[in-house]
């Protein structure tokens, strides 16, 4: 592979996982809304929590799908052509729960933004399955009905989640209301052992007919162990305090397994193409890491009072 290839390869990579680590933040605590807020008042301080993040989260997905499509043209169209049922249910849950999120401070009425809220849930749970599903498929060369699949899914469902308890513990921390903050943190540990159990299944599981292709042990072996020692952490007695750290490592790592150990189609980036590429997104991507840090500091804490969307 030339460099420009491989840089391109460790690009799309990049925007892949960056999505991963920051979605994660938003749909694993849209997912845990019923667990963590058990009113509207503090359904509203989840909304605000959410509400800055994910549309600067989707960015980078946005990003990692046009890079695919201008540099990786083959890779584009196997992806296309073996995920499209998950692709498609993963649209309309992604449209379903931005539809929640835009519209529910639209109408002042309980019943509407409780509906708004379920899309939210439920938005947010499929979105995570799918995100499962489409890993599994990458690491298996197509959706296959099997044991790997199912805990794959699993998995990343999990990870999600965890994500989202590690984000709300952090930022749904009130000066008068903490109790869905201490819910989020205790959270975390039963989800870090949920998902380091099911990674252990999935371990045995790919041994068996319908698991990923042969790739090498290292390549293999060195993401699992990362996920597993992170998820080990947070499951500890310390896990609430290290899971803002360890979440993200984890939810890192089925990017970063697809994208070392999956057997995927690949051409040459051809240079002209590349080199434009290139230029467009190399002032590009500073400003999209220094927005989102600066983003992440300016909002700590939701707003205390009614915002566009709650």
């Amino acid at each position: 592979m030339d460099v420009l290839s491989l840089a391109s390869s460790a690009l799309l990579a990049l925007l892949v996982v960056g999505h991963l680590v920051l979605a994660g933040s938003d749909i694993g605590l849209g997912m845990l809304m019923p667990h963590v807020a058990r009113g509207p008042g503090q359904r509203r301080r989840v909304v605000a929590a959410i509400a800055p993040y994910f549309l600067a989260s989707e960015v980078w997905l946005v990003a990692a799908v046009g890079v695919m499509a201008g540099l990786f043209p083959v890779l584009e169209h196997h992806v296309v052509a073996e995920l499209r049922p998950v692709i498609a249910v993963l649209l309309a849950a992604w449209l379903v729960r931005d539809a929640g999120l835009w519209l529910r401070a639209r109408v002042d009425r309980p019943g509407w933004r409780l509906a708004c809220d379920a899309a939210v849930v439920a938005g947010s749970w499929t979105v995570a399955a799918m995100w499962g599903l489409a890993v599994a498929g990458l690491l298996t060369g197509g959706l296959t009905a099997s044991a790997f699949t199912v805990l794959c899914a699993l998995v990343v469902t999990a990870l999600f989640a965890l994500r989202g308890a590690a984000f709300g513990a952090e930022r749904l921390v009130g000066p008068t209301d903490a109790e869905s903050a201490d819910v989020a943190a205790r959270v975390t540990r039963p989800l870090s052992r949920l998902a380091l159990g099911a990674t252990a299944a999935a371990a045995a599981a790919a041994l068996l007919p319908g698991g990923p292709e042969p790739a090498p042990a290292l390549l293999a072996a060195v993401p699992v162990a990362v996920l597993a020692a992170a998820l080990a952490a947070t499951s500890g007695l310390a896990g609430p305090m290290l899971s803002r750290h360890t979440s993200a490592l984890a939810i890192a790592v089925p990017g970063l397994m697809v994208a070392w150990a999956a057997h995927l189609p690949s051409s040459p980036v051809p240079s002209v193409t590349g080199m434009f590429v290139w230029a467009i997104l190399l002032p590009t991507i500073p400003v999209m890491l220094i927005g989102q840090v600066w983003l992440y500091r300016m909002t700590r804490r939701p707003a205390a009072g009614g915002t566009f969307f709650a």
